[in-house]
């Protein structure tokens, strides 16, 4: 597990240390990504810088890595779990290895296979190889996008690198409006783009090809498609297992100490339970918040209990989740409005004390049918039935409804195709309040421009399928995956993903919406793959995620810091400051829940400070306020 940077110059270069300087710069600023050691190769054309955290054998891991008498040069993050297997075949091939490592397997890989080695990995991957022969540039990302690649295309070079702070440090930071708006409805910037105009993130299931003086050319070589087969629930039950247990398996791979995150809810208890058998002494962690209602932690203690292993927990306050605030979004790189990345955050330092590597629940949802949203095309089933101008007139009639009226939202969710009004597991604000919010509202940036090409592409599909579809597209990627990745290597502590192996989404396409959504369960076939493995008292819980109290918060213990914040950001060129304090006395005053909107503009006016104002200096203790820090100095 690692981090990366690296240039390619459309015209060959003198090495001078100026350049050298630059990129020492651009890899100094994701120490956090690998601490154990640092790796540079320069030639005319190409500059690579790389961190490595050591998960398997610090000597042979060590990067940029050469292969075939130093042809191809090599940096990579990630993990690659069948690279065994795929040695084994190589050697077999006449192929000569110097290493252990998973590195040289790719590099090996790509010798012989060239763009066609993304298809053979198995694993969590960011990569470029650079050809000196052919003087070409390959580039690619992990089937799901649980590796982060940034880029940047300038006239004379291309940029890339594992986090965008990196580039930042050589490319232009203008912020992109556009990106805003979408941010403003996703609560986060959905992939491709950035809050940054100037740099891209590659998709996954994407690689790209770049050769000096030639634009980059990207290509998608996978994508998710469902295909649901007539499979009994016993059959696929043993399908589950069998796969699980493989990936979970080949997800604990290491040389270092596996722990692995573990809270209320089935998908890490499964993971724990399976990772149990092969590692008895498996040690777990939880964190939660003092606030009834908002902590799992005791839930996650009885399952830790019940498979006799080790849980540590951790109960985060309010003023250490607001004084890490910055520091979190500087590691996020763009904003992210999603609260549970708080408690992600606090959980990852707590387990980086005790191990390197940890297991956890993610991608079951989006592959086995787990958020109760997905309930909705059932509970909205009488709708199909009702003739289409009665569905106009009842359009009508809620919207003329004053909100909070019991029955409006249900009637406008079931007179509105599920191609408007779902654009994944969070919408904040709606187009129409964008427009008052922002000061300059642009109607062509929709955020349905982001989700009408996933719909296409899942035409044919019931409407559960075509929600999962969805989501994997944009917040799997764009949420789920970018805090699992931000704030565990923020504690240089790598993350894997078990539910998110190629194999395990081979079983999961292939399930009909009726096994994954049965008698208003979400989740039906995982959850009965998981009796007798998972404690019994985990197999039906409710799902609450990582649940934060900032609806609580935000009219106690933080009022004041919201309102601050709101008041004190330079922020008026872009919102309407004064239809943000309405949402906020709206949300004291017990008019609205505004928790969440409010919290997205919360985000986005801290990474301000952060990234546009440059408010903070961060260090091992924490973000340090410069201004203020000018104000003691100056007394």
């Amino acid at each position: 597990m690692c981090g990366f940077v690296g240039c390619l110059y459309n015209k060959a270069q003198k090495s001078n240390r100026n350049m050298k300087n630059k990129i020492n710069e651009m890899n100094t600023i994701i120490t956090h990504r690998g601490p154990d050691s640092e790796g540079y190769y320069f030639d005319e054309h190409i500059n690579f810088g790389f961190r490595r955290l050591s998960i398997i054998d610090l000597e042979s891991g060590n990067q940029p890595l050469s292969y075939e008498n130093e042809r191809y040069w090599m940096i990579f993050n990630g993990e690659i779990y069948n690279y065994i297997e795929l040695r084994e075949e190589l050697i077999n091939k006449g192929y000569k290895f110097s290493t252990e490592s998973d590195t040289e397997v790719i590099i090996a890989l790509y010798s012989d296979l060239k763009e066609q080695t993304v298809k053979k990995l198995r694993g969590m991957f960011a990569f470029v190889i650079w050809d000196k022969i052919e003087h070409e540039l390959f580039g690619a990302r992990d089937y799901f996008g649980i590796k982060p690649f940034f880029y940047s295309e300038k006239s004379d070079t291309l940029y890339f690198a594992s986090e965008k702070k990196s580039i930042l440090l050589a490319a232009d930071g203008d912020l992109n409006q556009d990106s805003l708006q979408y941010y403003l409805s996703f609560q986060y910037v959905p992939e491709p783009d950035t809050l940054t105009s100037d740099i891209k993130k590659l998709q996954p299931g994407h690689y790209f090809v770049k050769k000096p003086n030639k634009r980059i050319i990207i290509r998608n070589y996978w994508k998710p498609q469902f295909q649901p087969v007539n499979t009994s629930d016993s059959q696929l039950v043993k399908e589950i297992r069998d796969v699980l247990t493989n990936s979970v398996n080949m997800h604990m791979r290491s040389d270092v100490p596996v722990g692995s995150f573990l809270s209320g809810g089935i998908d890490s208890s499964f993971i724990v339970s399976l990772a149990k058998q092969i590692n008895p002494g498996l040690k777990t962690f939880s964190v939660g918040f003092e606030r009834e209602g908002y902590s799992e932690v005791n839930v996650a203690q009885e399952t830790a209990s019940a498979l006799n292993l080790e849980n540590i927990s951790y109960i985060i306050t309010p003023d250490e989740f607001i004084n890490e605030l910055p520091k979190i979004i500087w590691h996020m790189d763009d904003p992210l409005a999603d609260p549970a990345a708080v408690p992600l955050y606090f959980v990852s330092r707590e387990a980086s004390k005790h191990v390197k590597v940890a297991l956890s629940g993610e991608g079951a949802d989006e592959l086995f049918g787990g958020y109760n949203i997905y309930r909705e095309p059932y509970s909205l089933q009488m709708f199909n039935y009702i003739p289409r101008p009665i569905k106009r007139l009842l359009k009508i009639i809620s919207q003329i409804l004053p909100d909070g009226v019991k029955g409006k939202s249900f009637i406008e969710r079931g007179v509105t195709p599920l191609e408007e009004r779902y654009i994944g597991n969070a919408k904040m604000f709606e187009e129409e309040e964008k427009e008052v919010l922002l000061a300059h509202y642009r109607q062509h940036f929709d955020y349905k421009n982001v989700t009408k090409q996933v719909y296409k592409q899942s035409q044919g599909y019931d409407p559960v399928t075509k929600m999962q579809h969805l989501d994997i597209h944009t917040w799997l990627r764009g949420d789920i995956l970018l805090k699992a990745d931000k704030m565990t290597m923020a504690h240089s502590l790598e993350l894997r993903v078990p539910f998110l192996d190629i194999e395990v989404f081979k079983i999961a396409s292939k399930i009909h919406s009726g096994q994954k959504i049965n008698n208003n369960t979400t989740k039906y076939i995982l959850r009965k793959a998981a009796e007798g493995i998972v404690p019994d008292h985990v197999l039906n819980r409710k799902k609450l995620g990582f649940p934060v109290p900032i609806r609580h918060w935000l009219k106690d213990e933080l009022y004041d810091w919201a309102f601050d914040i709101i008041d004190l950001s330079p922020t008026d060129y872009l919102f309407n400051k004064q239809h943000v304090h309405k949402l906020l006395e709206q949300h004291v005053t017990n008019k609205k829940d505004n928790s969440r909107k409010l919290w997205t503009l919360l985000v986005f006016m801290i990474w301000h400070e952060v990234f546009i104002e440059n408010r903070y200096e961060f260090g091992h203790n924490g973000p340090t306020d410069i201004f203020e820090k000018e104000l003691v100095l100056s007394r």
